[in-house]
């Protein structure tokens, strides 16, 4: 793997490898982001983040929130795959948004990226709802990633504030022990906002994706539109798209 630029600004280190055509964020040596252009399949916690917009058919998702773009991996899998009318990426890290298009090119039209504070500036939201929501917030702490806001129950109604009334709500977590704390699990009042919701993992990852979804949803029918792209059909079947799901 190679460094190809850092920069230290503070306390702070970034850096951006390549391993191949793959583009890597490092920042504070936590593995924020990686995407290759000539392959979008990143056979890691990425997939899982975009993969939940197959539970609709094609374009049903127009517009989508990324708290924490980081690299911007899941946003430009999302322009390729999914191709939303609009897309609103939020980071507090003012380097990571120049660093995604500088080296992840994330420059399309299509993407409004905005330096802020994901929470605050979510509570002063009041535009228009979103289809989709991913929920990435992570910070680092004596060098691993952590949960920047906890998934209680405040922070689930403020995301289900700004979701549309078919829309689903995608939350990542470290670990499934970590997921199992978050509101949805615990709190009925949350529970019955929506009506499916499921639990993806993958292989190459320790993380818990969660999937809350307002619709109702069957795994078989997420299989079949990821098979019905010829794209994601030939990750599938060679094995580099690689996820389990199971409903909570």
């Amino acid at each position: 793997m190679a460094l190809i630029w850092s920069k230290q600004a503070g306390d702070t280190l970034y850096e951006i490898r390549t391993a191949g055509k793959s583009v890597r964020l490092y920042t504070d040596g936590v593995f924020h982001s990686q995407y290759n252009p000539l392959n979008p399949i990143t056979g890691s916690v990425w997939d899982l983040l975009f993969i939940p917009a197959f539970f609709y058919p094609p374009q049903r998702i127009k517009r989508v929130l990324v708290l924490g773009v980081g690299g911007g991996a899941v946003i430009r899998q999302l322009l390729h795959f999914v191709a939303p009318l609009e897309i609103v990426g939020v980071e507090l890290d003012g380097t990571h948004l120049t660093l995604a298009k500088k080296f992840f090119g994330l420059n399309s039209k299509k993407v409004r990226l905005i330096k802020a504070n994901a929470l605050q500036w979510i509570r002063g939201y009041h535009g228009e709802k979103f289809d989709l929501i991913i929920d990435d917030l992570f910070t680092e702490q004596n060098g691993m990633p952590i949960r920047a806001v906890p998934a209680d129950v405040k922070w689930f109604k403020v995301l289900l504030k700004h979701l549309r009334s078919h829309g689903v709500l995608v939350s990542n977590f470290i670990s499934s022990r970590e997921m199992k704390t978050c509101a949805y699990l615990n709190e009925p009042n949350i529970r019955n906002k929506f009506v499916s919701a499921f639990q993806l993992t993958t292989p190459a990852t320790e993380n818990s994706v969660g999937v809350f979804l307002k619709i109702p949803a069957q795994s078989s029918r997420l299989r079949k539109n990821l098979n019905d792209n010829s794209e994601l059909a030939r990750a599938l079947k060679s094995k580099k798209l690689r996820y389990n799901i199971r409903p909570i």
